[in-house]
């Protein structure tokens, strides 16, 4: 009995040492790290491509302060294509920059296609593109040509849980208009609040600096001076990962005086391009 107990003690410990040596070059390439009982199957890299769709309604489009729409309602929508760092998108809304001499209107679509990398530095993502802004079938005043091109390059990333900093610099050679070269400023800062149920809610807030070096610019664009700051703060509302609704408070700091600008009603209140302060929201799905 006892040189039976000794023997399948023997085998026992032959059987426990062959396992191990049979598993050693598993867990040498950590093979048995990654497929072992208690460990989760790896998660699918993601795809070299990929597709989205966007589409949104918002109650005034505003871009670096000024409304595109007339302070009227607008629909939206896009396409986004990826592949690894690279990008490239078409995005288009409605606008109204009002009516010329002959009663008509100025603009009526704006269509911006752009291009560009994300490369990934260690905790920061940077992002260099260009930009096409065209405005099919506008009107456009002579010597006023709306359609241009920038350039940009930014970089951002999470600095504490949840919250994210960003900073992006654009440049136009020929800025809308025919103003001359403009650079863009942009300060970027997402802090995601405490989920509701469903609902992922995240607050934000743009600090943007525009300057241009021509009188065009001081006349058109700044009321009178050579650059302008513009400012937005908001809550999104994320729920279904589809969906979100933005509401957002947009201002700057260009001056409304009616006697330099020309409108009866002011610089920024008046008939096109209105700056002053608004409240804007925004829905959109994206899939």
């Amino acid at each position: 009995m006892t040189s039976w107990i000794k023997t399948a003690g023997r085998i026992a410990s032959m059987a426990v040492v062959g396992t191990a040596v049979l598993a050693a070059p598993s867990y040498a390439d950590g093979m048995g790290k990654r497929y072992g009982m208690k460990d989760a199957p790896m998660e699918a890299p993601p795809p070299d491509w990929a597709i989205s769709y966007n589409f949104g309604v918002t109650s005034d489009y505003v871009f670096r302060g000024f409304s595109q729409s007339g302070e009227d309602p607008t629909i939206q929508g896009g396409v986004d294509v990826t592949y690894k760092l690279f990008y490239v998108g078409v995005w288009a809304s409605g606008i109204d920059f009002g009516r010329d001499a002959f009663d008509r209107k100025i603009g009526r679509t704006e269509v911006d296609i752009y291009a560009g990398i994300k490369p990934v530095l260690g905790p920061v993502t940077f992002d260099f593109g260009v930009i096409y802004y065209a405005y099919p079938g506008a009107n456009d005043l002579p010597g006023a040509e709306l359609d241009y091109v920038e350039l940009k390059a930014g970089a951002s990333g999470t600095v504490w849980k949840d919250g994210t900093l960003g900073l992006t610099v654009f440049y136009s050679p020929e800025y809308t208009g025919e103003v001359g070269n403009v650079w863009t400023i942009e300060g970027t800062f997402a802090q995601a609040l405490p989920k509701f149920r469903d609902i992922t809610p995240t607050f934000s807030a743009t600090l943007g600096y525009n300057i241009g070096d021509s009188a065009a610019y001081s006349t058109f664009v700044a009321n009178g001076d050579d650059s302008y700051l513009y400012w937005n703060a908001g809550v999104t509302f994320a729920f279904h990962e589809r969906f979100s609704i933005d509401f957002r408070y947009w201002d700057t700091n260009i001056d409304n005086n009616a006697a330099s600008s020309g409108f009866a009603d002011g610089f920024c209140s008046g008939r096109i391009l209105q700056c002053d302060e608004r409240f804007v929201a925004t829905a959109k799905v994206t899939y």
